[in-house]
């Protein structure tokens, strides 16, 4: 079955509270678009249809999707202060929780934390695994400017290790937007950004050699991180703080994680093909964001076997569907 592990949750009541919190202005486009923005940038945006489940239900029939795995797209909660930022994400929890309930053989879902408050996180955590039925765990690139290889977050790896949960990474807007003014760059560019350099601190601060043990699944096909993995060993090599906390080559320990595959162009995927091999791809759409189906996959020229692997195989293996 073809399972989708990029895919997303739009919910009004999250929405209008981050308008709030963060006095967003909403815009309106021609082509139906809300976009709620601020300083010039859009930080999120919906259309009617992404609030419509039967019709995000039969664009999965239609596109021969069986299972979607959802999750809160950026900002997530990071914008909230630490006290109202549990209560957003139990909030987002419940919400996709209930989703799930509804159609418990088409959605998934992936459990937000308020990274903000350490011992709330880990409660939650408990309650979504425990309670709510959720198979992982979404994860910003950064936390509101706080970098994912910081130490106060080390109780929250060693959890999810100790789980062997999935984290599924969703890039947020870089910390410093300098440079990122106009043209819609922090959502064009600075999320890819993000992410490649999240997947670095994480590598090079030897996250993934304490805590081995747990799937890390990076959207986007993981920003550019494939594309510098030569530039990071090379760094390795050359410098004492690049192997001050890990003992092999970068590129070894990026070719243990999980990429999706939205990054959609082919010569891309192609490349990420042949520098970490389909058992480390998984099919992904960005839906409702991105009106995808599975042909930047199935048109892919590799094996029937490659195909079926990356289209809902591995997702099958890391979520114990």
């Amino acid at each position: 079955m073809n399972v989708d592990v990029h895919a997303h949750i739009v919910d009004r009541e999250y929405l209008d509270d981050l308008i709030s919190t963060l006095r967003l202005v909403t815009e309106s486009t021609d082509d139906g678009k809300s976009l709620l923005r601020k300083n010039g940038c859009t930080i999120a945006w919906s259309r009617p249809d992404m609030f419509e489940i039967d019709q995000r239900l039969a664009e999965m029939d239609k596109k021969e999707i069986a299972v979607r795995i959802l999750s809160l797209s950026a900002p997530n909660v990071y914008s909230w202060d630490e006290t109202s930022q549990v209560a957003a994400a139990r909030h987002i929890n419940d919400a996709l929780a209930k989703l799930c309930r509804q159609h418990p053989d088409r959605f998934i879902g992936l459990a937000s934390l308020p990274l903000k408050d350490i011992e709330g996180s880990l409660a939650e955590l408990d309650r979504c695994i425990n309670e709510l039925g959720m198979k992982g765990v979404t994860i910003g690139s950064n936390i509101d400017g706080l970098q994912l290889d910081d130490p106060k977050l080390d109780p929250i790896w060693a959890r999810i290790n100790e789980l062997r949960l999935p984290v599924f990474e969703h890039p947020m807007f870089p910390n410093n937007s300098s440079g990122f003014e106009g043209f819609e760059l922090p959502l064009r560019l600075g999320l890819i950004f993000d992410t490649t350099l999240a997947a670095t601190r994480l590598i090079y601060s030897g996250i993934f050699e304490r805590y081995p043990d747990f799937p890390y699944i990076m959207a986007h096909t993981g920003g550019a991180l494939l594309m510098a993995l030569a530039r990071l060993d090379n760094g390795y090599r050359l410098f004492p703080d690049c192997r001050r906390y890990i003992n092999k080559l970068p590129s070894e320990y990026a070719k243990r994680l999980y990429y999706d595959t939205t990054a959609f162009d082919d010569k891309a995927l192609s490349f990420a093909l042949n520098t970490v091999g389909s058992e480390q791809l998984l099919f992904g759409t960005d839906d409702p964001f991105i009106n995808a189906d599975t042909s930047h996959v199935t048109k892919l020229p590799i094996s029937a076997t490659d195909k079926k692997q990356i289209l809902g195989g591995n997702a099958v293996r890391l979520f114990g569907l």
